[in-house]
This record gives structure tokens, sequence and C-alpha cells, in this order.
């Protein structure tokens, strides 16, 4: 293949030179709309999925296709930011109609279970652009001193090498190679006994249904735990999940002692990145609280921050400062999310309780609501405050032990 040739969905030699050629989805869809027909099932996604097939860039060894979900936050938050510096009201409207869409989009590919970049795109590309038009439009005001922009640096800085390990390996549990594309034939409805294949031995007396020698749902296994812990056999992973994992959905993997799937970094969050989980939102938040502030000491000179972020007179009698104050309210509006999970998480650890853990305790109705709701006890891992936080804080430290049981 040259730089400009790839291989398409189906398998066929393409050019980017013929991408808007040969489209049989569009020109059906076209011409049923020129004669007012209705399309059939399934048409519009056809025509995103081809094309999302040929959005490529030309590279050495063939044209590599872009994730299409990467490429809304790069061009639609410039164009938002600047049209919303133009007037106050304009402003207001997009500020607040940002976040909905956000949610709206969130609640679609979650109800939909699909992984997307968007998310992750939007943190990163917001924290760039955010520092960019610091640098270009507050900085050269000659009121922020080198060394306060060297500090918000290496904030930003710790906060990617902290995003980079949180990105990292969750704690996956391992698949064996020979079920890679687990299947869920061949499991007995009472016990499955040890063979080459790794699959060990599964008591009788666990609460597996089986549908026409099919098992359903998730086995729970009765083998004899600490203090009366129970593993579950995840039927998906086919493997014996240790106390606290799950099984993620969108991932498609079990993860020990899993919290919840982020989709700012489009990762779970379990037992071997959960801290790092953390120190990246505590780093954002001092990082954009502290960018924030020498934003509105340097366009608001005569007003405390808060007060400035409310009522600025000035902010609007030039387009830098218009657009210095807009993207002050942005980074307001996104550090408020952020610290809302923050707050949730360092309640969850106080507790010792994972955000799965939490929901499936409201779902069962085992759990009790704390601080109005924002933290729900489940009473099963609490050791009290300094014990909780001891044991978050040795998470990942050692190898996890695994038993005979544990080994697919």
């Amino acid at each position: 293949l040259c730089c400009c040739e790839y291989v398409d969905r189906r398998g066929r030699r393409n050019h980017l030179v013929a991408c808007c050629c040969d489209c049989e989805e569009l020109d059906d869809g076209c011409d049923r709309w020129l004669t007012c027909k209705s399309l059939p099932p399934g048409a519009l996604e056809r025509i995103a999925d081809t094309i999302a097939d040929r959005l490529r860039v030309p590279w050495f060894s063939g044209a590599v296709k872009i994730n299409i979900s990467l490429v809304p936050p790069l061009v639609l938050l410039p164009v938002f930011l600047h049209v919303a510096s133009l007037h106050f009201l304009l402003g207001l409207i997009i500020l607040t109609s940002l976040p909905v869409v956000v949610l709206w989009y969130y609640y679609l590919t979650h109800r939909r279970k699909e992984r997307t970049l968007f998310f992750l795109s939007l943190g990163l590309f917001s924290l760039g652009y955010m520092y960019y038009v610091f640098l270009r439009e507050v900085v050269p005001r000659g009121h922020v001193e080198y060394s306060q922009v060297v500090t918000l640096t290496c904030g930003l800085i710790l906060m990617l090498a902290a995003l980079s390990r949180a990105k990292k390996d969750p704690g996956y549990l391992p698949i064996s190679a020979g079920n890679e594309k687990p299947t869920h034939q061949g499991l007995p409805n009472k016990s499955v006994r040890g063979s080459s294949s790794g699959l060990h031995s599964i008591s009788g007396a666990g609460s597996s249904r089986t549908v026409n020698g099919e098992a359903k749902g998730y086995c729970r296994m009765s083998a004899e735990q600490p203090e009366g812990v129970k593993k579950d056999w995840c039927i998906k992973c086919q493997l014996v999940r240790p106390a606290r994992a799950g099984h993620c959905r969108l991932c498609g993997r079990c993860v020990r002692r899993l919290d919840h799937h982020c989709v700012w970094i489009n990762s779970c969050v379990g037992e071997q990145n959960h801290q790092a989980f953390i120190l990246a939102l505590s780093f954002f938040m001092l990082t954009s609280m502290y960018g924030i502030t020498l934003t509105l000491h340097t366009i608001c000179r005569d007003q405390t921050p808060f007060v400035a972020l409310l009522y600025c007179p000035g902010a609007y009698s030039d387009y830098s400062s218009a657009l210095s104050f807009t993207c002050v309210w942005y980074c307001a509006i996104v550090t408020a999310g952020m610290g809302y999970i923050l707050l949730i998480q360092l309640l969850n650890i106080s507790y010792n309780v994972t955000e799965r853990e939490a929901r499936l305790a409201l779902r069962d109705n085992t759990g009790r609501r704390l601080l109005g709701g924002l933290v729900i006890d489940t009473g099963q891992y609490n050791r009290g405050l300094l014990g909780n936080w001891g044991h978050f804080l040795s998470l990942g430290s050692s190898p996890p032990q695994r038993s005979a049981e544990d080994i697919v």
C-alpha cells in the first residue's frame, strides 16, 4: 500500500482520492430523499459506518483511519468559545448548552454500551486550548509572574503524568488464550470439572441457572472464603472473580476491585489505577483553580476571584479580555463537575465502598444513605476512616495473591 491507499471495511483496496465516490448507501439515501421515500432500516448507520471508514490521513504503510469521535471537540470547542466571546448573552447561551450536550452524548453512548474517545479528546484538548489562551492572552498583559507560569505548567505536567498512569491496566483479570472469545456453551448445569482447558470445579450448590444447557447470568460460588465473602463466576470472561471484582460491560473484561468505567479516561478505574485516578483529579482541581485565579486577577484587577467570576465590568471591553473571561467560565464549569466527582470518590474511599458496590447496594436496598445521599455505606468492608484510607493507599502495592481457584 502507498501512503494514500487502504483496505476498507469490506476488505477491498481503496484510495483516498476516491473517498467521495462509489458510496452506494449515500447514493440510495439521496435518491430516496429526492423522491420523498423513507429510508430503509439501518440506512443511516450504514452511511455513518462508510464515512467513518473513509475518514483517514496518509501514512507510510497506508492511510490511517481516524476515530471520528476525536474530531468534534477539536473543531467545535474553539468555535463555540470564540462565538461566546462576542457578547455576554451568547456566552450565557453557549456555556449553558455545552454541559447539556455533553451529558446527552454521555447517556446516549452509555445506553448503547459504546466506548468513545470523545470525552478523552474533549478533556485533553480543553486543557491544551486553555493553556494556549492563558499564554497568548493573559501572560502578555504583564500581571503574571514567571514563577506563576512555571507553577501552572508544572501542575499541568503532573496532572498529565497521573492521567497517563491512570490510563494503564486498571487490574484486568487474566483470560486464558482459549477463552479470548468466551462462549456460553459447554458449561454443565451443576459443575465444571477440571480439564486441560483450565476450568476448575464449581460447586453444584451455586445459584447458576441453565436454559437448554446454557448458563445464564453470573453463578455465585459456594467456596468457603474468609469472613463469608463469596466469589463469582463470570460467564462472559469464563473465570472466577475474586471479592469486589466486577465485569465492565464497555471494556468486556473483569477488573479487580472495579469502581466504575470512566469515560474521561476511556478506561475502567480499578485496583491498579484508582490511586492515579484520584491523583489526576486532585492535580486538575488545583491547577485549574490556580489558573482561574491568575486569569481573574489579570482581567479584573480590583476584585476578588469569586466576585470577579460573577461581576467583572471590564471583561467585554476588548475581545482578548472577553475570550479570557469566557475560558475562565468554561474552566469553572468543568472544575465544578470534576470537583463533584472527586468529592464522591473521597467519600467512598472514607467508607471503603466502590461506585459499583454503592450502585448494587441501592438496587438491592442493602446500604445506608449518608451525608444526604452522597455516599452509600454498605458496611461490608468499612474499617474506620484511618483503616479505609490505609487500605486505599496500599492498593496495588503488591501483586494480588492468586489461589488455585483463581487460575483459569
